[in-house]
């Protein structure tokens, strides 16, 4: 009798199943967080995780006024990267306009600069960035110096700016690979893919099982003749299924809206979703054993989503991180997982390429989701 009892029954299990999804889709409320709410945070999160610098507003003292200095002006303000929107006297203008964050880039161009180019002599530009926006002022004395190397290869004697200086006679190419115009939205929007996946999962498992805590029908369900393996399954099943269909909107809005280019595969994409999926519903799992109101779950659910967007390698690279941080991220699925869609996406790295990333997260997800299932299991027991 009580091995008939531990067997999963199909019939019970297909009425749970049932039971989920109308519960899950019957409020209309619940239906535009589960798939517009997806929609809406890639393309917000797509568009404002841009670390790409243009248009800034820079502010020109030229000293020399010679054709040669009109020409290096006009050369940075072609490119697209840098507005000016200001011009100085002298260096107390320009000293005056970054105190005041007027500009976030000040060009002096000392005089003598025409004529240390005519005689073949190293000739200066001074850069001054606000170093109060790091981030910007890194980016944005980036794309200066090399402009300005450019420039100097046109006219055939060393510019320095920075400490950067180019040499005549050499023939400087540089190419990026698998995103040649190294657009940041190219590079980010795959990795918020994986934030949105991992954040609905949580939201499904961790919620859902707490409310029926709090209305009572998972007392309910206990007492029914269902096993609790029966239970665990009829929960994380749907959960799942609609954790897919979000993935598949997310993919979908990456290609259509935003043009991410995919040059991998996406049966690989798909097992790699299936075992992020199921690592975020065995955390969902597990928080739903340790909270008793949905507002505790809620912090939970946060107490692990930001560490692990954090450590993921999304926004801060993991190879900056200290050392015994970086050991930590190992255990970070979506560090893996934004491995694996990067590499598809952008790459189009294959099975070979990407297996420990796909072992690990698998290892990582049958784990968590065991844990998580004996642990509910003895719960409700």
């Amino acid at each position: 009798m009580k091995d008939a009892q531990r067997r999963l029954n199909p019939r019970r299990l297909r009425e749970l199943v049932r039971k989920e999804f109308r519960q899950l889709l019957r409020d209309p409320r619940a239906r535009r967080m589960l798939f517009i709410s997806p929609i809406f945070q890639l393309v917000i999160f797509g568009y404002a995780v841009n670390t790409d610098v243009r248009h800034s507003r820079t502010m020109i003292l030229d000293l020399d006024q010679t054709a040669e200095s009109r020409a290096l002006v006009s050369t940075l303000a072609a490119t697209g990267y840098f507005d000016v929107t200001e011009r100085g006297a002298t260096p107390a203008d320009l000293r005056d306009a970054l105190d005041h964050g007027r500009v976030v880039m000040g060009v002096e161009i000392p005089r003598g600069f025409a004529s240390d180019i005519a005689r073949g002599r190293q000739a200066e530009v001074q850069l001054l960035v606000d170093g109060s926006r790091a981030n910007t002022a890194n980016v944005a004395l980036g794309y200066a110096t090399q402009i300005i190397a450019r420039y100097a290869l046109t006219t055939g004697a060393p510019v320095r700016a920075g400490g950067a200086a180019a040499l005549p006679g050499v023939d400087f190419r540089a190419r990026a690979w698998y995103n040649p115009n190294l657009e940041s939205r190219v590079y980010n929007v795959p990795a918020v893919m994986g934030n949105i996946v991992l954040m609905m999962s949580l939201l499904l498992t961790a919620l859902a099982v707490v409310r029926e805590r709090e209305i009572g029908t998972l007392e309910q369900l206990m007492v029914s003749p269902m096993t609790p393996w029966e239970l665990i399954i009829g929960k994380t099943l749907p959960s799942a299924l609609v954790a897919l269909v979000d993935m598949a909107l997310v993919t979908a809005i990456s290609l259509l809206w935003f043009d991410i280019p995919f040059r991998g595969s996406f049966l690989l994409l798909l097992v790699a979703g299936v075992a992020f999926i199921l690592t975020g519903l065995g955390v969902g799992l597990f928080i739903s054993t340790v909270s008793n109101t949905q507002q505790e779950a809620f912090m939970s659910m946060f107490l692990f989503f930001m560490p692990a967007m954090m450590l993921s390698g999304m926004m801060f690279p993991v190879e900056n991180m200290p050392r015994s941080l970086q050991y930590v991220t190992l255990a970070d699925p979506l560090r893996h997982f934004i491995v694996i869609v990067r590499g598809v996406f952008l790459r189009g790295a294959g099975w070979s390429a990407l297996a420990p990333q796909i072992v690990t997260l698998a290892g990582i997800g049958v784990g968590v989701l065991a844990f998580a299932a004996t642990r509910f299991h003895k719960t409700t027991a």
